[in-house]
């Protein structure tokens, strides 16, 4: 009698069991293709922010352009996981404090990124000689207030200019002043300007010098120091400098584009969106501004899309990638890896300029 009943249990648990094994249906060759490029993606971005952190702790010399093997193996970890959850979205997790959107970044890996930007700052110091100031983020502020009051804008306006380019600073350099650039042998200091454009900037401040002097002597004294300060080295490495002629070279005229741009894109991150895309595709940006329909005006450019993925935008994932056009209202939407950085930056300029 035990025995039968021991049976026929036995053959109840089989035959709830078996459904359960059935669902565990082999992966399909693209899934298993996905598996196996994001684990190898994995292991590759593992590797190298190892090397990394071994050559920084032993002081070894590190090669050109360190941080740029870094960014790609980031690049291809996120590009990697999309594929991989485009794939199975079952794979899809819980969200990251890095507000990446979750089917493209596996929050368990958090301190792996954790350590690149740890990394970074090591890469990315600012040389010895580098002249900081005590207010950096009050400086770009003032900065852009006064540029945009000298280009004829409203104190409301001149104001939304001092808070955009606020962003504009955490964008380039997450807010660190001074740093140099672990991928690019050119583009330097507080707004990662190249010596052209930090010329062409000094030069276009020395023509509005006079209407700053104006409207705020204190600054344009502050200013008279700073040149003094930073007469004989490079501009760039000059916190205050750098930020304005950054600012001069590339926003200054655009500012007077504001009271249109804050009725177009009401969020105060979309505005600082725009402005950072006038800063890596200006052309383009500057034509958009100019239809009378910005978001609905489209880039197709090969070189301007190409531009726009070397700066995580339409970078991740075959699908992102395989675009061969895109609205600028579809930009702005791809530009989610900047809304963290934006948000730092709108937190700043509250304490700077409480309401």
């Amino acid at each position: 009698m035990g025995s039968r009943r021991l049976a026929a249990l036995a053959a109840v648990a089989f035959f709830v069991a078996a459904p359960a094994v059935g669902q565990q249906r082999a992966l399909t060759p693209r899934q298993s293709e996905a598996v196996a490029t994001y684990d190898k993606a994995l292991a590759e971005f593992k590797s190298i922010l190892a090397e990394r952190r071994r050559q920084i702790e032993a002081k070894q010399p590190l090669p050109n352009l360190p941080g740029q093997a870094l960014y790609l193996a980031r690049v291809a970890v996120i590009s990697s996981y999309k594929d991989l959850t485009d794939a199975m979205p079952s794979r899809i997790g819980r969200p990251n404090k890095f507000e990446i959107p979750p089917a493209y970044f596996d929050a368990e890996i958090e301190p792996l990124i954790d350590e690149y930007s740890k990394l970074f700052d090591v890469m990315e110091a600012p040389p010895a000689d580098a002249q900081n100031s005590p207010t950096p983020f009050k400086d770009v502020v003032d900065l852009a207030t006064v540029i945009a009051r000298a280009k004829g804008l409203a104190p409301a306006h001149a104001d939304a200019a001092g808070r955009i380019s606020l962003g504009l600073f955490f964008a380039e350099t997450n807010g660190k002043q001074n740093v140099r650039n672990g991928r690019s042998n050119t583009y330097m200091g507080s707004f990662q300007t190249g010596p052209s454009e930090d010329r062409n900037g000094r030069r276009k401040w020395e023509t509005i010098k006079g209407e700053i002097a104006a409207i705020d002597p204190a600054l344009s004294a502050r200013d008279d120091k700073e040149e003094a300060r930073g007469h004989g080295t490079d501009h760039r490495f000059n916190h205050w400098t750098n930020v304005r002629d950054g600012l001069m070279n590339a926003h200054a005229d655009v500012f007077r584009e504001i009271p249109q741009i804050v009725k177009t894109l009401p969020d105060p991150i979309d505005q600082m969106k725009l402005f950072e895309l006038i800063q890596i595709v200006p052309t383009p940006t500057r034509s958009a501004l100019k239809s009378g329909d910005l978001l609905n005006y489209r880039v197709s450019s090969p070189t301007i899309m190409k531009h726009l993925r070397n700066n995580s935008i339409f970078a991740f994932g075959q699908a992102d990638r395989a675009r061969t056009s895109a609205s600028f209202r579809e930009i702005l939407a791809a530009m989610w890896l900047f809304n963290r950085k934006f948000e730092k930056a709108m937190a700043k300029y509250a304490e700077i300029k409480p309401r």
